[in-house]
């Protein structure tokens, strides 16, 4: 297998989007490690638990339902959440101002004690995110999806990405040019395929020296589906 190189890629993603200002334009810078630590531990229970309800849901329908969840869920604060009961938790699923849905909803707890937990160890959970190296962002999806519920496949990555942390997504653009490399073969949510795909960003990242979101975004751009219309003469 021979990786093709960033510049190729980037080039060919240029040409599809209009030019290389399009392109810029289009490409998201993520947070600092700085102003990853400093997301409150509220804020990851909210986007972990919000990507868990839009799948296999529409997600404008969820994200318009959203600040009713909030409040039914106190803000997503960690420490009331972890005093319910049983029969509390049970009353929420059944809440009609959110989306009932039992299994999703007990996630929420789950998701609460994984955070609280990693808060004991590292301070906060935005610190253990923020100081994990990225050249094993892999591992943190990992970690999400042993130690927390419902959080596998690329539920992990997208909350992640939708707070601004640093890590590429293997969406159907990104999988499919991947596979046509060889870059993985077999199960994408294999460990051998995601120790393969991360390789393969690490590298894009050291001849670039762009971030492992934009380098993602490049790729997706640079293929797949998503042309840009040409211009009207």
């Amino acid at each position: 297998m021979v990786l093709e190189k960033y510049e190729d890629i980037y080039h060919r993603a240029a040409e599809r989007k209009g030019g290389e200002a399009k392109l810029e334009a289009l490409l998201s810078t993520p947070l600092t490690k700085e102003q990853v630590a400093a997301i409150p531990n509220d804020r990851w229970l909210s986007a972990f638990s919000m990507k868990i309800f839009q799948s296999g849901i529409s997600w404008s329908v969820v994200r318009n339902k959203w600040p009713n969840f909030e409040e039914v869920f106190f803000d997503f604060k960690i420490e009331p959440l972890l005093m319910l009961s049983d029969e509390q938790w049970d009353n929420k699923a059944a809440d009609t101002r959110i989306i009932r849905h039992h299994a999703k909803v007990k996630s929420i707890l789950a998701n609460a004690q994984m955070i609280h937990e990693a808060s004991l160890k590292h301070g906060s959970f935005g610190n253990m995110v923020a100081n994990w190296p990225s050249e094993e962002i892999t591992e943190l999806w990992a970690h999400l999806k042993k130690y927390g519920n419902r959080l596998g496949g690329n539920t992990g990555p997208y909350s992640l990405r939708q707070l601004g942390v640093d890590t590429f997504i293997l969406s159907g653009d990104v999988e499919a040019y991947l596979r046509n490399c060889k870059v993985i073969e077999g199960g994408r949510d294999t460990r051998r395929s995601l120790q393969a795909a991360s390789k393969a960003f690490a590298q894009w990242q050291t001849e670039s020296g762009r971030s492992l979101t934009q380098i993602s975004q490049t790729i997706a751009f640079s293929s797949g589906d998503n042309r840009v219309l040409p211009p009207i003469e």
